[in-house]
């Protein structure tokens, strides 16, 4: 469902309000009614600003992914097996930052993103497996990059479709909220097993872009936080370096991560803990919203 803007909710009230009472109480009441007004206006202005900010920030991700997925292809295509395991992880971060809104295209998402399991789920098959995870698949299971060439021209073609799309997307502050929360429960639900990257085992990467991601539509929202909920701002800020100082510890010198597999399960579950302490107070920056 498509969730209504909060400036146009503001604009409704805004409406109901003007067509209530006599001409005679808009008269004695008619200071009121414009600093209100002048009010409302500063509030949607601010949003509006917001928003587009994220949307920015959003085509500027899918323009590197854009660009990191042609190198990565190439290098696929070109048979350079090393290479593209190298660029497998670093590509696909700038999807993981952006997915609140690319994941708003129903079709274009499973075919960039989708893992087998979930196909599975619905039904279908290997055949029909397309994206990142079947050419990871090919990288690190099969061991060769001969027979995927469909998979890899599709990857582009798909890719380059939802960075003209993003374009069309109306931003919501509805949808940078939710979005923020739903990268953090994708973190803290499913990749938390290791689940998401099953082959290559770089799951580390997409848990630094999803938090990437939801602090982003923080720090853009932060301003208005701070005027609903000062406490609740340092909290998340508090939160999110909590989280960030954990993935530091899995770093390596060249400023990649770990295979997932070096984690123990205290590691495992240190993560868990820092990212549901975090989703927590996440989930209550509709405050802005109230």
């Amino acid at each position: 469902m498509k969730a209504t803007s909060f400036a146009a909710l503001l604009l409704a009230g805004g409406v109901v309000m003007g067509g209530c009472g006599n001409s005679d109480d808009t008269a004695k009441n008619g200071d009121s009614t414009t600093e209100q007004s002048t009010s409302n206006s500063a509030t949607t202005n601010t949003l509006d600003k917001e928003t587009q900010a994220y949307k920015d920030f959003a085509l500027e991700q899918l323009d590197q992914f854009t660009k990191a997925t042609e190198e990565f292809v190439t290098a696929f295509k070109d048979g350079d097996i090393e290479k593209a395991k190298a660029l497998y992880p670093t590509a696909r971060m700038y999807f993981e930052r952006s997915e609140p809104i690319a994941e708003s295209f129903g079709d274009l998402d499973p075919a960039i993103d989708a893992r087998l399991a979930d196909l599975e789920a619905e039904g279908q098959t290997k055949e029909d497996w397309t994206g990142y995870h079947k050419l990871e698949y090919a990288l690190w299971e099969d061991s060769t990059t001969k027979g995927y060439d469909k998979v890899a021209d599709k990857l582009i073609a798909d890719t380059k479709e939802l960075r003209a799309r993003v374009e069309t997307v109306e931003v919501t502050p509805d949808m940078m909220i939710n979005g923020a929360v739903d990268l953090l429960n994708e973190v803290s639900t499913s990749k938390i097993s290791g689940e998401e990257d099953i082959f290559s085992h770089t799951d580390l990467y997409d848990f630094k872009a999803n938090v990437e991601g939801a602090e982003k539509i923080f720090e853009i929202l932060e301003p208005s936080i701070k005027e609903k909920d000062a406490a609740l701002a340092e909290n998340l800020t508090d939160k999110f370096n909590a989280v960030n100082d954990l993935l530091t510890n899995y770093e390596t010198k060249d400023g990649g991560y770990v295979s997932y597999t070096k984690l123990t399960e205290k590691d495992t579950k240190a993560l868990s803990e820092a990212i549901n302490q975090l989703g927590e107070p996440l989930s209550q920056m509709g405050t802005i919203l109230e």
